[in-house]
């Protein structure tokens, strides 16, 4: 179906490939694009079209049928810098979507880092934990855009967007891509810094010289990078004390059961109510947990070899579950490059050194 918009709407349509394109880097002027798109001179029954078609070149929108008979408001200005682009909307409720097929037809790659200044945004990612994402409690979503989201705006919002290209985001935060739906709230004083900075461009950007509003951009790019890398260490840090606690408890529990024939990765599983990666993760320098316990087994068979030389190879062997004396003897040898009788023959002094 064709639309019947404005000039203006119609040029900046016509035109939205181009839009957001810098030109050439020898080119010094302009630093910066400002582009104004406003459907509020549309037909009342072509504005929510008219907001669909400027934005369907990355998304897909969803449009309340009332906004047919009722209208629809939706204004954005877009600023274009090298290596970011920087939005600010004002739009009535609708839905937009990033599927898997619009992910896979364009070359929309950047991750964005969404405000909410003022309404209620709901969003949903994740494909197989779908995680959702609020922020009528005032914080910045981190999306990356070669990721399935689903963004609900259920009353009218103002929000705020950087782009940033995948590169550059990748370069300052490790796992970049695991920042898809995450929510940065305004506790730390980092953030806090970065709300007073928000606020001021909300206020102040329009009033701007090119060169100030560039520089007011960056500098609130940069703070939200900082603020979600400074987040992700925080994290990292918790999850790695986590872990070396978990790990201390699994190793007591190993040295513990030893000589139980029932001691396996699985039954250290559902003790400890882990899944399997994660207590894969945790002893893989050790080539995983199933190789922790049979070299724990080997280290302690190797000193009641010393210890105890009344009990026979065999007798060991079967006291720490191995299938036979001569699966013991394998293990042994591989894991000391001797057999466990040259090993007893060699005596405590040789276990020492």
């Amino acid at each position: 179906m064709t639309h019947i918009y404005t000039d203006t709407v119609s040029r900046i349509l016509a035109a939205r490939q181009a839009s957001h394109t810098l030109p050439p880097e020898e080119a010094v002027q302009p630093l910066l694009l400002r582009q104004h798109f406003n459907v509020a001179n549309e037909a009342r029954h072509l504005q929510g079209a008219a907001w669909s078609d400027y934005l369907n070149r990355i998304l897909d929108v969803n449009m309340p049928r009332s906004h047919r008979s009722n209208g629809f408001r939706g204004a954005l200005d877009t600023y274009v810098m090298r290596e970011l682009i920087y939005l600010d909307s004002r739009t009535d409720a609708f839905v937009q979507t990033r599927t898997n097929a619009r992910i896979s037809t364009d070359n929309m790659r950047d991750y964005c880092f969404h405000v909410a200044i003022d309404g209620i945004v709901e969003t949903v990612t994740g494909a197989l934990t779908p995680r959702k994402s609020e922020q009528f409690v005032p914080g910045i979503l981190a999306l990356d855009m070669h990721q399935k989201m689903r963004m609900v705006r259920p009353t009218y919002a103002r929000v705020l967007a950087f782009f940033l290209p995948r590169a550059v985001v990748e370069a300052s935060i490790p796992d970049a891509p695991s920042l898809h739906g995450r929510v940065l709230t305004y506790t730390s004083p980092l953030a806090r810094l970065l709300l007073l900075h928000l606020r001021t461009l909300c206020n102040e950007l329009p009033l701007l010289s090119d060169a100030a509003a560039e520089h007011a951009i960056r500098s609130c790019a940069h703070l939200i990078l900082a603020a979600f890398s400074k987040q992700l260490e925080l994290e990292q840090g918790t999850r790695a004390a986590a872990r070396d606690v978990v790990r201390h408890q699994v190793q007591h529990f190993v040295k513990q059961h030893l000589r139980d024939p029932q001691l396996t990765p699985e039954l250290i599983r559902i003790n400890f109510q882990l899944s399997r990666p994660t207590l894969y993760r945790i002893f893989e320098p050790e080539g995983g947990l199933a190789t922790y316990i049979r070299n724990c087994r080997l280290r302690a068979a190797a000193t009641d070899l010393i210890d105890m030389p009344q009990l026979s190879v065999m007798t060991i062997a079967e006291d720490f579950s191995f299938g036979s004396p001569s699966d013991f003897t394998r293990a042994f040898r591989r894991a000391y490059g001797i057999s466990p009788q040259d090993f007893r023959g060699l005596g405590m002094e040789e276990l020492r050194r």
